[in-house]
């Protein structure tokens, strides 16, 4: 046995020893809970918040998790195992290493973004063993798995009390295989995910050995601060797994057995490390992360803003549109934001024929307002005229990612969904940027609302993710009001020509716009205008196509030619409007952006 070895064992002897004295500390609590399951419900048992929150994730339409959680119905949904088979897509075998290459010790972990993979600590106890490991994906029975390298000079955390490691794996295997092609398991904050006496699932590598589930014959039961106690069979070689509610929701990382204390080599129950409180702390921490690894914690969570449930991220599905109770007594983007008198920024007036052209509510408005920002939308092209956002520098906050929906509030005709987005280099570029609304104690409804149909345009993904076009600019102007503490109202659209290239029946704008207002040191306004152009992608929209986008500084009063709408005085406080040239100010670097 090398040193390693020992100190591997020795860990997980001291993760068991703690989890017995865990278990023995709630014994009596235990006890009463599982005499009181033998007659009652989950529902009945635990406390009124968990089932409140519980019900929370509970769809209105899910009948059959309603009656198996409140009655206690065993009948599972006839896809149940399917949906299983999916969720263990992203669950993986990691192999640890000395320096010579040795293997010392194995685990499990899973995917929880496209990038990032979680597991124990005493897995990987640090960045030299995750620099020397792997994850060995589809190590299962007539299938041959994939080795990926592990990757943690990209992204690495860890933490011994939690016992978890989150750490970012290459993208593709040693065979070429592509990671994204494993999916990933979303994880929600949330506490209430599940209720004492409800089943659950753990996929895993037992004993190192081939891929296994433990399905639905065990239960949880006892919840405490960080931990879960459950009763599902387990061996080593199974920490890091992820344990599953009946809606394959991940609620725990498995990390430890707990021994029989009257029998050698036995165990009597399991711990898990609550999820909700790894997520809490990863939010603590990633505030002294890189901007790179920031980003790559976008996936990470699912935040629960609605009664709707949480579905793994196994594909490009929708979540169903909000009920329209929802946004009564929205306003949207406040036009006094920035304040009173001179520095008020009215929306733009619409050209004739574009305002014959917008999509209108049931009530004729057709301003559609959301958390702090508001669009107007054009019902021939199903797409945004304009979207404009007020930022709060001083209050910003980060939330994770959400499926997109449709705007009930509106015709579904008028809005383009995912049908347009499959199986191509298309983005669903966020018109408002999603963390531009994400400020205060609404922060949750506005990271949601930036993911409506409504809210986005067809961008090229070479177009959309560059760090130097438009993701860099946005960047800027965001980190520039952030570091600054400003406040800025920020309209965003697409330009719409008449010869704009038509795909799957929907013409796709080659350039984008934004317009930046904000109030200078002096008091007074600062209006910029900002032009980039994806045409030279158009031609090809199922194809990777090299080349270089160009980003320009221009006037206000373009932007007003080139769309139909008139920003009024904004033009005024547009230091290219002092320039004679009507060319374009070419912006390669953040030192060639003029406020």
């Amino acid at each position: 046995m090398t040193l390693l070895t020992r100190e591997l064992r020795t860990m997980e002897q001291d993760q068991e020893q703690a989890a017995l004295n865990r278990y023995l500390n709630r014994m009596p609590i235990r006890e009463h809970h599982l005499m009181d399951l033998l007659t009652k419900t989950p529902f009945e048992v635990d406390t009124p918040e968990r089932v409140a929150l519980r019900k929370k994730l509970i769809s209105r339409e899910d009948s059959i998790t309603k009656e198996k959680v409140i009655v206690g119905n065993d009948i599972m949904p006839f896809n149940y195992l399917a949906k299983g088979t999916k969720a263990g897509k992203s669950v993986c075998r990691i192999v640890t290493r000395e320096e010579s290459g040795r293997v010392f010790g194995y685990g499990s972990g899973f995917l929880v973004t496209p990038t990032l993979l979680l597991t124990n600590n005493h897995v990987l106890q640090n960045f030299e063993t995750a620099s020397l490991s792997s994850a060995q994906f589809d190590y299962e029975a007539d299938v041959q798995f994939q080795e990926f390298r592990l990757a943690p000079e990209v992204f690495f955390m860890t933490n011994t009390e939690l016992d978890f490691t989150l750490v970012a794996v290459q993208e593709q295997s040693t065979l070429g295989k592509n990671l994204k092609d494993y999916g990933y398991l979303p994880l929600v904050k949330q506490t209430g995910k599940i209720l004492l006496g409800e089943y659950v699932s753990v996929i895993q590598h037992p004993k190192a050995e081939l891929k296994a589930v433990v399905l639905r014959e065990n239960k949880l039961i006892d919840v405490l601060e960080n931990f879960l106690h459950y009763t599902a069979d387990t061996n080593p070689g199974s920490s890091g797994s992820p344990v599953f509610n009946d809606s394959w929701m991940v609620v725990g990382l498995h990390h430890a057995s707990v021994p029989d204390p009257n029998q050698s080599g036995k165990y009597i129950a399991n711990e898990g490390v609550r999820i909700s409180r790894i997520l809490e702390f990863i939010e603590r921490e990633s505030g002294g992360l890189r901007i790179d690894q920031k980003r790559l914690l976008d996936h990470i969570a699912t935040p629960v803003i609605s009664d709707h449930p949480i579905e793994n991220d196994f594909g490009e599905e929708e979540d169903i549109p909000f009920n329209l109770e929802r946004f009564e007594g929205f306003t949207g983007y406040d036009p006094a934001f920035l304040g009173d008198g001179q520095k008020v920024v009215p929306h733009p007036k619409l050209r004739s024929d574009l305002a014959n052209d917008v999509a209108k509510q049931s009530n004729g408005e057709y301003i559609l307002p959301y958390t702090h920002f508001s669009v107007v939308m054009s019902k021939s092209r199903r797409l945004a005229y304009y979207t404009v956002v007020n930022i709060d520098g001083k209050q910003l906050r980060d939330e994770k990612r959400v499926k997109w929906r449709m705007d009930p509030r509106i015709d579904q005709r008028y809005q383009c969904g995912n049908e347009l987005y499959k199986d191509n280099k298309l983005d669903r570029g966020h018109l408002v940027r999603r963390r531009d609304p994400i400020w205060g104690n609404q922060s949750n409804e506005a990271n949601a609302d930036t993911f409506h149909y409504t809210n986005c345009s067809p961008q090229h993904e070479n177009f959309n993710q560059s760090e130097n076009l438009w993701l860099g600019l946005e960047d800027y102007l965001l980190n520039h009001v952030e570091n600054n503490k400003q406040e800025a109202s920020v309209f965003t659209g697409p330009i719409f020509r008449e010869n704009d290239i038509v795909y799957r029946g929907v013409k796709i704008p080659e350039e984008f716009w934004k317009v930046a207002v904000v109030v200078k040191d002096g008091g007074e306004l600062s209006a910029t205008a900002y032009l980039v152009s994806q045409k030279q992608f158009m031609n090809d929209l199922e194809a990777n196509v090299p080349g270089a986008f160009k980003t320009f500084q221009v006037k206000v009063s373009l932007i007003e030619g080139l769309t139909g709408l008139d920003f009024g005085s904004l033009r005024n406080y547009d230091p290219m409007e002092r320039i004679e040239s009507t060319i374009g100010h070419l912006i390669e670097t953040e030192r060639d952006i003029r406020l």
